[in-house]
């Protein structure tokens, strides 16, 4: 009995031991400034050194945008070739820290990890490349050990950082890739990517101070008899936003509204005029700014009954006016019976004369509105095939092509962007496959990048910069749709070889392309231009007639001219127009000489 006390305590000390190594273990290193005699020696002041320019070029190593993408028979193997034959995995539980800036446009990021307990007696160091996703590399960082360090598995509850990512664009995704040192020569798993978005201005800043992201939160709506009211909060005056405008469905124009400052700096009502009775309107309230955050609201305008209030008005003076409004009625009827008497033969003779006035009637009806077949029970299913290789304009046109169609045409759009999750799931090919097995419609919008695919051939080297992003996971291919447009061919030349109908598929182009970016494996089939074949587009979609006699298709917001009227085709013709730009200055720069110096 005695020894149980002791028993206890000597578990308790060893206990407190280990949760002391353990915190000890976990501590954190940070980036150290290191001479190249540091490195080559040791030392505690060297155990994890940032390389700068200097020290790489005293070790002889080739730097790539800061950083040394080499391997380990490169990096070490000239003083020991055996040291190259072992496993480094990569660096586990990843982490992104922002920190504090003061410029109000960037952000600020320290990157950390765990190093993995595989391989960890050979590890060397770390390679930090953060690159904007999409875009060109931003920064790179290298951090090594000394060459006298000694790591063991427990060593992997350490925690290394990076130095701050400063300059990093808001509301943009950046993906980090910590690569472990050295290379090895036969080994893959030695980087570990992580995809992460920088803060918003309205995050960072407070959605107070953000221009590009205000918006009016706080909108009521009152009804005064017929007359709408829209009260809604103005913007802080530091955001000098001066004007606003308001858009709403059954309305063909937007309204631009310019507050009094004077009177309200806060609040401001508008009344809107006009509306019809009983309906229903979605409308958006927006700083007039390019790009401006809308707040959308909804409301339906109620009955007035115009009796009651006419009766809520009174009774006194209808009393009193009534004598005489019934003396001027007998005075009026008397005098319109004598006029009356006198005219009749007049009345006559122009009746009988009357076919002289009457305008020629033609045998024609008037237009009517082509109501859309009933036999389907659901819109049908558009599958939709782009470039992305003609450029971010190119591919945002295609997005609000598909974003109108799926609002205005009454059918069902099915967009890579929209389905990232779902081709993470089941990889490009098989989704494509499916999509277009799937799909009632396949519309494929040319390009010139699209015609003009790269044809594979034997690979070529890989340059150093290639080799600095092979270990990166970009996502899916830049020209993913290289693949997919044989495949739709062999489809198309598989139906015509069987005599099957060709309506499945669709070629488009949009006004700044041309008729011959069509690829030759897709000239079978329809084609149309856009947004100037818009209705052709529609009918084929519905299977409904433009004309048949006495009938024209006739739908709103479905044509050359009246598809801007909408929110969404308005949007649409700005991105075809910043497309077709962008489009023209590329033509542009590439028929320009070079000149060097």
């Amino acid at each position: 009995m005695r020894r149980a006390p002791w028993v206890r305590c000597l578990l308790l000390a060893l206990v407190q031991g280990f949760w002391a190594q353990s915190n000890a273990e976990a501590t954190i290193f940070t980036p150290q400034d290191c001479n190249l005699d540091c490195i080559k020696q040791g030392g505690p002041a060297c155990q994890y050194c940032r390389v700068t320019q200097d020290i790489q070029t005293a070790l002889g190593f080739k730097s790539i945008g800061g950083c040394i993408p080499r391997p380990c028979s490169e990096l070490l193997g000239k003083d020991d070739p055996h040291i190259c034959q072992h496993f480094v995995q990569a660096p586990d539980d990843v982490k992104v820290e922002f920190l504090p800036d003061s410029n109000s446009q960037t952000d600020t990021v320290i990157i950390s990890w765990r190093p993995s307990r595989f391989g960890i007696a050979f590890l060397r160091g770390f390679q930090v490349l953060l690159q904007a996703l999409g875009g060109s590399t931003t920064d790179c960082q290298l951090l090594l050990f000394h060459r006298n360090v000694s790591l063991s598995a427990s060593h992997a509850q350490r925690v290394y950082q990076s130095d701050p990512f400063s300059g990093l664009s808001l509301s943009t995704q950046y993906v980090v890739t910590v690569v472990a040192l050295p290379i090895p020569e036969r080994w893959e798993k030695f980087n570990h990517n992580k995809i992460f978005d920088t803060r918003s201005c309205a995050e960072k800043n407070g959605l107070d101070n953000c221009k590009e992201d205000w918006y009016p939160s706080d909108v009521s709506v009152q009804q005064n008899g017929t007359v709408i009211t829209v009260t809604f909060n103005l913007a802080p005056p530091n955001l000098g936003i001066r004007s606003y405008f308001l858009l709403c469905s059954r309305m063909k124009k937007c309204i631009e509204i310019t507050p009094n400052f004077e009177r309200n700096q806060t609040h401001h009502s508008y009344q809107m005029k006009n509306l019809q009775e009983g309906a229903n309107y979605t409308c958006e309230i927006a700083a007039n700014e390019v790009d401006a955050v809308r707040k959308v609201f909804s409301f339906q305008v109620k009955h007035v009954d115009k009796e009651a209030e006419r009766l809520h008005s009174g009774t006194s003076p209808l009393a009193l006016l009534l004598p005489l409004c019934l003396v001027v009625f007998i005075m009026f009827g008397a005098v319109l019976a004598v006029l009356i008497i006198r005219s009749r033969q007049s009345i006559r003779m122009f009746i009988n004369k009357a076919d002289l006035f009457l305008p020629h009637k033609e045998n024609w009806t008037q237009d009517e509105i082509t109501s859309l077949s009933n036999n389907r029970q659901t819109p049908p299913r558009l599958l939709i095939c782009y470039s992305s290789a003609e450029g971010l304009a190119h591919v945002k046109a295609v997005q609000q092509l598909a974003a109108f169609i799926q609002q205005h045409m009454a059918t069902q759009v099915c967009l890579d962007l929209w389905n990232s999750l779902s081709l993470a799931e089941e990889g490009y090919m098989a989704w494509y496959c499916r999509q277009i097995r799937e799909s009632d419609f396949v519309l494929v919008v040319c390009s010139e990048s699209l015609n003009r695919r790269p044809v594979s051939q034997n690979p070529s080297p890989e340059s150093d910069e290639e080799e600095l992003y092979k270990g990166l996971d970009m996502g899916f291919s830049f020209h993913s749709t290289d693949t997919v447009i044989p495949l739709i061919g062999a489809e198309v030349g598989r139906a015509r070889a069987q005599n099957r109908d060709l309506s499945k598929y669709i070629a488009a182009i949009f006004e700044y392309s041309q008729e011959t970016d069509i690829p030759t494996e897709l000239q079978l089939i329809s084609h149309y231009i856009l947004m100037r074949d818009l209705p052709l587009l529609f009918s084929h979609l519905h299977g409904v007639p433009l004309h048949r006699p006495g009938v024209s298709l006739n739908i709103k917001h479905i044509s050359k001219e009246g598809f801007t009227e909408v929110a969404a085709g308005a949007a649409l013709q700005r991105a075809i127009i910043d497309a077709g730009s962008a489009v023209g200055s590329k033509i542009w720069s590439k028929e320009r000489p070079v000149i060097t110096c």
